[in-house]
């Protein structure tokens, strides 16, 4: 397992999970000073969901298979992890490093389309929450999830505007 995700490939050569590619790639960006625009900001993020929709990710879930999820701010926030060492990171964030996490591997496109509508209020996914500032989440707006539960679209599951 390699610092910032990813696993040993039979060469030996780490594999890292793209969105720590996209990540990095933020953080080195030779005109720090358009990180300011918010237009920059708006694309750099579209660029984010669209690699976690292609992406799969690790959802940890309960003895039922049900992912795992956390209430905060009035949304439900599903747990994602880019790779196993965010996981990780997880419950011992949690002081449970003891006991066994089981996970599932979701396509990111999945979570959003799919779990998220099917929870029945208010929903998004905190991705690799356990990292603090490297964690992202992707809220229950229009543009990230379906427009049917969208909290800021008429007829969403939220407090419409």
């Amino acid at each position: 397992m390699a610092e910032h995700g990813g696993d040993a490939d039979q060469t030996g050569k780490v594999r890292r999970s793209r969105l720590y590619d996209y990540a990095d790639a933020a953080v080195t960006d030779p005109q720090p000073e358009t990180t300011e625009d918010p237009e920059h900001r708006r694309r750099e993020f579209a660029v984010l969901l669209g690699e976690f929709r292609r992406t799969p990710v690790l959802v940890p879930v309960d003895e039922g298979g049900a992912p795992l999820t956390a209430d905060l701010g009035g949304v439900r926030w599903i747990y994602a992890f880019s790779d196993e060492h965010a996981l990780s990171r997880f419950p011992l964030a949690r002081g449970e490093g003891g006991r066994e996490w089981a996970y599932q591997r979701w396509l990111g496109a999945r979570l959003l389309d799919a779990a998220v509508p099917a929870v029945g209020v208010p929903c998004g996914v905190a991705l690799d929450c356990a990292d603090g500032e490297d964690g992202v989440v992707f809220p229950p707006v229009r543009g990230i999830v379906p427009d049917a539960v969208a909290v800021d679209v008429n007829g969403g599951t939220g407090d419409e505007q």
